[in-house]
């Protein structure tokens, strides 16, 4: 679901700092041969989570669902110089072209990218975060926040993708399993002392979070 008009979306990147030559390319290769290229984060999406990195200045960054790797690249572009990226990834066979962009970027030696279910694998992780990106499997964000908000530094962020689902989340007809479980985050995160939050209608929605 497109929430501007194509010609304002347009207008909208068109005055937006632009995307650098990697970032293009991956766009361009995720399109055309990747399954599903409506996962990519894209180029406002992507300028936004990399502003809101340069704000926060992160140490550590945590990102659940990899995808072919724009959105951390994005988010590395505020990292600290000696900063940190742990991105978790199912898909085995992807995180190999994923892999490829990583090393071709300045951050290569700095994102250290985690295969396998992203449940089993948070627990393991011992870093205090100051940013957490949450980009994958929709049943399971309640869980992923759980699993995380303990080790997020008073004053980090979390930040959700995909929380108006296509505006199936205001759509009392839609009731699958997808729609029903980001309504139940939007609700407990909303609800949450632990966080301030705010939901941005950017693409398909970001709920920005931060720790108190």
């Amino acid at each position: 679901m497109e929430f501007l008009p194509e010609d304002l979306q347009r207008y909208v990147e068109d005055h937006s700092e632009p995307e650098s030559d990697l970032l293009q390319q991956i766009n361009r290769e995720t399109h055309l041969h990747v399954l599903k290229p409506r996962m990519l984060s894209g180029h406002l999406q992507g300028r936004v989570l990399s502003m809101l990195s340069h704000m926060i200045q992160p140490k550590n960054i945590l990102e659940i669902g990899t995808y072919t790797g724009y959105a951390a690249l994005c988010m590395a572009e505020g990292m600290q110089s000696d900063g940190r990226l742990i991105t978790i990834d199912n898909n085995e066979e992807l995180a190999v072209r994923t892999k490829e962009y990583f090393n071709q970027s300045k951050w290569a030696d700095q994102i250290d990218l985690r295969v396998g279910n992203a449940s089993d694998i948070i627990p393991t992780l011992k870093e205090k975060w100051d940013l957490v990106f949450i980009d994958a499997d929709k049943e399971n964000y309640a869980n992923y926040f759980d699993q995380v908000i303990d080790q997020v530094n008073t004053g980090g962020f979390i930040i959700a993708d995909n929380v108006l689902w296509s505006g199936k989340v205001f759509d009392k007809t839609k009731s699958d399993k997808d729609t029903e479980a980001i309504r139940a985050f939007n609700q407990k995160v909303h609800t949450d002392s632990r966080v301030q939050n705010v939901l941005f209608p950017i693409r398909d929605g970001l709920m920005i979070l931060r720790k108190v």
